[in-house]
């Protein structure tokens, strides 16, 4: 026993000096971002060179051949592209919605309004009808025996109360997902719904929607929010009659692809880490924060790494994702192929909710590792990110964490102002703000090196 005492002693001495190593690496990663960072520029170049890339579009092949471009300039070890099929919706030509009457007598009035995505459209046509104004799901129910040749406008808004503002994006955006299928199962010939947003202004945020094929397929669109709020109002006190002219239409689907790029591990090369974001945007808009800064950060992580001289002891791969928006195409593709391949996957990373300043991380681990997060979270003091939450990934690393069980993590930027552009107009390259954007990809990195070295 008393030749155990000085290893025992020794053990937290050990492990202060293995805690002051990875802070030395880490703020050395973090010098090398802030100083020297590219995402930024690589930023301003995806959203004015190519801008809004909606999956299928001409402008996402060009955004797939800038992102190889991009990666291939970085020097990672390889870069390639996965060919994956992926949905083709079009929108046409401009939605319109507007007021056309109210009690009968003229009054015409535009709203600002875009049809959402993955909806038919009205034809050339156009769809007219007195509007049913429900608050919700239930008074739908309730008043299901009016809904029969009316277009139902859902006003459901955002839950002012809850801070972290995705539990109401989580909460409104049903009535977008589902809102027109149901309104479809009693008669409803159109359905108009509230912005999925807590913004000011009455820019229109578009997003997918997906449709109950046992019921008839309507067009749909979403409106400004004080759009919404004198719609309701008019509602409660006349009838209105409205117009919906929208165009939206599926092609045939077609080829685009994932663009990967890896570091290969030194001592386990066949163990995988990989980091992502998706590539792929709305069309009304830059994808600037949903998702080019998760493209951006995924290609700053992978420069960083290399600028300091780190070498990795699993095999990273650093993904662009094909098709999130209005598909997940491409995050199937990965896993599919790992899967054929007997890959294994050990941990995925995904930034997916903008370039604002880093507060932390979700985890879907396993619960063992909640011990050695919680020890790295001093780690992540000084930049913001040490915020570690249970119920991790996004989108893209579903599919792996499905197909594999693999330890997924998604970085959490402040979400105050994320729904203010999310999906809208808005979603531009002057939204994002540098330094921001830079500590998220700090935040990022730092996390894969702790994983790199020390596992989950």
């Amino acid at each position: 026993m008393k030749k155990m005492l000085p290893l025992i002693a020794f053990l937290p001495m050990l492990a202060m000096a293995q805690t002051n190593t990875d802070s030395i690496l880490i703020k050395h990663i973090s010098d090398e971002t802030m100083r020297n960072g590219k995402a930024y520029e690589w930023l301003r170049q995806l959203t004015k060179s190519v801008g809004g890339r909606l999956a299928g579009s001409p402008q996402f092949a060009k955004a797939i051949a800038w992102g190889k471009k991009a990666m291939d300039s970085i020097g990672a070890d390889k870069v390639y592209l996965q060919e994956c099929k992926v949905p083709h919706w079009v929108r046409g030509q401009n939605d319109k919605v507007a007021i056309t009457a109210i009690n009968g007598k003229p009054s015409p009035t535009t709203l600002d309004a875009l049809a959402l995505g993955n909806t038919i459209g009205s034809g050339s046509k156009g769809v007219t009808a007195e509007v049913l104004a429900v608050k919700d799901f239930a008074q739908l129910e309730q008043l299901k025996d009016k809904v029969k040749g009316k277009i139902v406008f859902y006003n459901y808004p955002f839950n002012p109360t809850n801070i972290a503002t995705f539990l109401s994006y989580a909460d409104a955006g049903k009535y977008r997902w589902t809102g027109a299928s149901r309104a479809a199962k009693y008669g409803a010939v159109g359905m108009i719904v509230r912005s999925m947003s807590e913004s000011t202004d009455n820019n229109p945020h578009t997003g997918a929607q997906e449709y109950n094929d046992s019921f008839p397929k309507i067009p749909a669109a979403a409106i400004g929010l004080q759009d919404a709020d004198r719609l309701w109002q008019q509602c409660a006190a006349s009838t209105v009659t409205i117009k919906m002219v929208t165009h939206g239409h599926f092609l045939p689907d077609t080829t685009a692809y994932n663009v990967i790029a890896e570091i290969t591990g030194m001592d386990l090369p066949n163990e995988i880490i990989t980091v992502g974001g998706h590539l792929d945007s709305w069309d009304v808009n830059e994808g600037a924060h949903d998702d080019g800064a998760g493209v951006v950060h995924t290609m700053e992580v992978l420069r960083v790494l290399k600028a300091v001289g780190y070498h990795p002891k699993h095999t990273i791969r650093f993904v662009l994702f094909a098709n999130e928006e209005n598909g997940s195409k491409g995050a199937e593709k990965y896993a599919e192929a790992a899967k054929e391949k007997n890959e294994q996957h050990i941990f995925a990373l995904e930034s997916d909710a903008g370039g604002f300043t880093p507060r932390g991380f979700s985890f879907g681990v396993p619960a063992q590792a909640w011990g050695k997060l919680n020890a790295w979270k001093t780690l992540f003091e000084p930049y913001g990110g040490s915020s570690f939450t249970v119920g991790g990934g996004g989108e893209d690393t579903e599919a792996l964490k499905a197909a594999f069980k693999t330890p997924v993590a998604e970085l959490i930027p402040d979400s105050q102002r994320y729904f203010d552009v999310h999906h809208a107009r808005s979603d531009v390259f002057e939204n994002v703000n540098r330094r921001e954007l830079l500590l998220g990809a700090v935040n990022m990195a730092a996390l894969i090196y702790l994983v790199d070295n020390y596992g989950l």
